[in-house]
């Protein structure tokens, strides 16, 4: 059965978050993907994996429509996504879906409450005392305390920072939220406390999570699946089939003693 076949033929998941079908991104003669599909399915935490140069942020970027594709369709919620123009995606999708950037990428010069505002303004339409009520709410669902919404990023430690990212990724109540890299930069503790925060969010809200990330607890913690990007394509299954996969890379990954040491404090391989 194909990596294809296993993405849908699951009752657990419906109607697919994303579809991407015969992808191909390259930057000038250099191909990234090649023929690269991809199911995501409604409600799953799925984490995306690879080795350097293989496009994992690039891929997120050309989901959300940041990065046009060479070929190959994507659609986003059943949406075919667009990209230029100044469009990060199609007007009907705003608000559907949040990105938290690898680096925060928080606005230096606004508070926190403001940041999370920012997309509310954007969109248009929200009262000002709402949108004041909302960024209150949106901080207390990352378990930041109350006072974190007056203080300007240079302010908070990373953890805070990155929570406040979320926030401000969660700002549009969005059905798909895409994290690159979320646990970078923080201790192993920080790093456990986000995983379950992630896990908290998605199933109290229903959300549908891609993570790209480099952190092999949060492999074995919170993904239900893992994408693994190799040879311009992707493999996609749970982590007990990836341990027994073939390919030299992937055994490589998930045998080397960091795997084997959070995989058996996870409890996942086998």
């Amino acid at each position: 059965m194909s990596a294809t076949e296993t993405q849908e033929n699951s009752p657990r998941f419906e109607q697919p978050a994303i579809k991407v079908r015969g992808l191909r991104t390259q930057f000038g003669v250099q191909v990234i993907h090649d023929g690269l599909d991809l199911t995501v399915r409604r409600g799953e935490v799925i984490g995306v994996v690879g080795g350097s140069g293989t496009g994992k942020s690039v891929l997120m970027r050309t989901i959300i429509g940041l990065q046009k594709p060479a070929g190959g369709e994507v659609e986003l919620l059943g949406e075919p996504i667009t990209a230029g123009g100044g469009e990060p995606a199609t007007r009907r999708l705003r608000g559907r879906f949040g990105m938290m950037f690898q680096d925060g990428a928080l606005f230096s010069s606004q508070t926190v409450a403001q940041n999370i505002q920012a997309p509310m303004r954007e969109r248009g339409g929200i009262p000002d005392d709402l949108m004041v009520e909302l960024a209150r709410l949106k901080i207390q669902m990352v378990g930041l305390p109350p006072e974190a919404g007056a203080k300007y990023p240079s302010e908070l430690s990373g953890g805070m920072r990155k929570r406040a990212s979320l926030a401000r990724a969660l700002a549009l109540d969005p059905q798909v939220v895409f994290l690159d890299e979320p646990t970078a930069g923080l201790d192993p503790i920080g790093a456990a406390a986000f995983d379950d925060l992630i896990r908290d969010l998605q199933a109290s809200l229903k959300l549908t999570v891609v993570m790209v990330t480099h952190d092999l607890d949060s492999l074995a913690a919170i993904c239900d699946r893992i994408a693994v990007l190799i040879d311009k394509k992707i493999i996609v299954d749970t982590l007990a089939a990836l341990t027994r996969h073939p390919h030299p890379w992937i055994q490589d990954y998930f045998h080397g003693p960091r795997a084997r040491a959070a995989f058996a404090a996870g409890g996942s391989e086998g």
